[in-house]
């Protein structure tokens, strides 16, 4: 029988029918043949064996993972997580796992558009572009005056290209109105920081998520909004309690050893009942208190009135659930309080975040490894965008309002300090308003999607509508901000230019070019200095040749700030040190790198972990930091027969970001995470997905 089989198999018709079943040597069988792929990486596909790698910082958010670019003749082909970088450790998240695909999406803008006569965007070329870029808005300047135009940037673009915008728009344009989309989630922090603690100033390096024994997340979903900190988390030793304030049973909460599912818009009276009752319990550092901290006589005064009773009306707790959470912090060595977009964008945010700092601060937990307040930002760059965008302050945490600080900035560029506003900026709100009442008549979006991230997307779409010139820059002419412009210019992405990305614990690291941008799209950079040209004022920017020589202005810049980086030398020392956290001067001095890690001189070498205030010297003049309170206000709006819900936001998947410009790109996360939907008496009108069919497992969830 065998025989007979081995006969048949030699006929030339089965031959023939078998080749085409079976392809031994096609392009898909090859394809998974693993070839070694050298520079550590195992085993790879031929077609995606490199003949080089390469180091460089994630781009989607603001944990700042390191990558390891694969690369072939000079251009990315693959990418696996930088195994020994101090963030990741070597893991990455959906987002970064995908990052190159974004890049080849086809419906990048490889050429500047312009609406012609007739509505219609067409390509034009790049001097045409800003020629009319120019042309009209200095028209608008002249008719209007000069605060008829403003700018809309964001954190996710480089440090280097952040200042150069700020410095271009208000000291070049003469433009006074610019702001970020990083107030949109982070307005609340930086504030907060500023008022309690005298800076802008996250004190924390991640390596706290595996040192604390307790760890406290207020309106924090970290096990999806930021995977890669909850793995840390997740490697922590000491078998640390996990609390979670949060209405919603999110995935962190069930991940938790204790969840307090208060009432919405509840935070407030349950943080400050809590400091009253570890007031009232004697849990709380005096010694901590009254060396380092001012105003706690008066705080401790005001919270008396958060009784247990007041806490358990307001927040739907009882009193043993109060009683548990207070002794919880009171029993921990080590307690980090963690908070995001739940405290951010709540109607009395900035006191809700000072809430967490003011327990912080009274029971000690500062300074210390695995303890701080400590707020987890958003965009890749948001923390260069609070900083170096010079829009809610001067360059390198400046104070507009301040002419010590004006004189200074002016010194340093060699520009005139009346080029300096003497006053602060609109607001991102404010901007909006002021489209609406018809005093800003020109507007300029860099690498943000307002169209469809800004609150109450159908009024905001009608209200651009009154601009006389609207441009938007992106990676994309398919956006639903470009789609409304009247000139689009292309820019490159991430992985396409050079320059510095500050991490949500002050880290700087390097983005790097590993790929073409396509067509005619330039860096944001070159796109700056064009502008400075076209503008007629590129003589001020002319030592604004690189995003390096931006760098090191910016470092000058920084000099006596607590944000100070004069010590770092270059672009090489961030990459060889695997990120360096701010501040670091360059005057010798000493910085501990935290418990049991000795002291080492900046000048020689530097800690990959440092966190601020070991010291317990804080930012304000007294060098303490300050207990802050208000009274709870009454939410703006309440729920009624009507409109029944609260409207809880933040962010619900670790493979989707913002306004998916880019993620949208990526089919993986797509498919692995259902399109949120309401439910109720008529099936989902969400629509598909852009470019896409409707899944089945998405019909299937509208029917439900």
């Amino acid at each position: 029988m065998k025989k007979t089989t081995a006969k048949m198999r030699e006929h030339p018709l089965v031959q023939k029918v078998d080749s085409l079943i079976r392809q031994w040597d096609g392009k898909l069988t090859q394809d998974l043949v693993q070839r070694p792929g050298d520079f550590g990486l195992g085993k790879v596909p031929a077609r995606l064996k490199p003949d080089d790698t390469l180091d460089m910082i994630c781009g989607f958010c603001s944990t700042g993972c390191s990558l390891r670019i694969h690369l072939k003749e000079g251009q990315a082909i693959n990418l696996s997580p930088t195994t020994d970088y101090p963030v990741n450790l070597g893991m990455a998240c959906p987002k970064g796992w995908e990052a190159l695909t974004p890049l080849r999406s086809p419906d990048r803008a490889t050429t500047p558009y312009l609406r012609n006569a007739a509505g219609h965007l067409e390509p034009v070329d790049w001097d045409t572009a800003l020629q009319v870029f120019t042309l009209r808005f200095k028209a608008i300047q002249d008719k209007f005056g000069s605060e008829a135009i403003a700018w809309l940037g964001t954190g996710q673009i480089c440090t280097e290209e952040l200042a150069f915008l700020g410095a271009l728009a208000k000291f070049g344009m003469g433009v006074l109105h610019g702001d970020g989309n990083t107030r949109q989630c982070m307005a609340t922090a930086a504030t907060a920081y500023k008022q309690s603690f005298g800076f802008d100033a996250p004190p924390y390096t991640y390596q706290d998520f595996e040192e604390s024994d307790v760890l406290v997340f207020v309106g924090s979903n970290l096990c999806i909004a930021h995977p890669i900190m909850w793995q840390r988390v997740c490697r922590n030793m000491h078998r640390p309690e996990i609390i979670v304030v949060d209405p919603r049973k999110t995935e962190t909460a069930m991940a938790a050893t204790q969840h307090y599912a208060i009432r919405p818009k509840s935070d407030l009276i349950l943080l400050y009942g809590l400091a009253n009752r570890l007031i009232e319990d004697g849990w709380i550092d005096l010694d901590y208190i009254t060396k380092y901290t001012s105003g706690f006589d008066a705080f401790a005064d005001f919270v008396s009135q958060f009784a247990a009773d007041v806490v358990t009306e307001a927040t739907g707790l009882n009193g043993e659930q109060l009683r548990k959470f207070a002794d919880t912090i009171h029993r921990g060595r080590r307690v980090s309080f963690w908070w995001t977009m739940g405290v951010n964008q709540g109607h009395e945010a900035t006191r809700t975040a000072q809430a967490i700092i003011n327990l912080a601060l009274m029971t000690g937990n500062m300074g210390r490894a695995g303890t701080g307040a400590n707020s987890i930002t958003g965009q890749c760059n948001a923390m260069g965008s609070r900083l170096f965008s010079n829009t809610t302050n001067l360059l390198a945490g400046h104070d507009f309002l301040k002419p010590e600080d004006r004189a200074k900035i002016a010194r340093i560029l060699r520009i005139d300090i009346d080029k300096i506003p003497a006053r602060n900026s609109l607001a991102y709100d404010q901007i909006v308003e002021g489209i609406a009442s018809d005093k800003i008549k020109g507007l300029w979006v860099v690498a943000t999607n307002s169209s469809h991230s800004w609150i109450n997307q159908r009024k905001f779409n009608e209200i651009v509508k009154k601009l006389d010139f609207l441009v938007v820059q992106d990676m994309y002419h398919t956006t639903e901000t470009a789609q409304r412009a009247h000139l689009i210019l292309p820019a490159a992405g991430w992985g396409e230019k050079v320059g510095t990305f500050i991490n949500s614990e002050r880290r700087i690291g390097l983005v790097k070019r590993v790929s073409r941008a396509p067509g005619q799209a330039l860096s944001d950079f070159n796109i700056f200095k064009l502008v400075a040209q076209y503008w007629g004022c590129g003589k001020m920017f002319e030592k604004w040749s690189s995003p390096e020589s931006v760098f090191q202005i910016l470092k000058e810049l920084s000099r006596d700030q607590p944000c100070e980086i004069t010590g770092i030398r270059d672009y090489q020392m961030i990459d060889d040190a695997g990120g360096i956290q701010w501040p670091l001067p360059d005057n010798p001095k000493h910085v501990s790198a935290g418990e049991g890690t000795p002291s080492v001189e900046l000048t020689t070498s530097v800690e990959q972990e440092r966190r601020l205030f070991e010291d317990g010297l804080f930012y304000h003049a007294d060098k303490k930091a300050k207990f802050l309170f208000e009274a709870p206000r009454d939410v703006p709006e309440f729920t009624d027969e009507e409109y029944p819900f609260f409207l809880l936001t933040g962010r619900g998947t670790s493979s989707q970001w913002h306004t998916q410009t880019r993620t949208w790109k990526i089919c993986r996360p797509e498919k692995a995470v259902p399109r949120p939907h309401l439910r109720g008496d008529e099936p989902s009108r969400c629509g598909a997905p852009r470019d896409r069919g409707q899944s089945e497992s998405d019909r299937r969830l509208q029917e439900r």
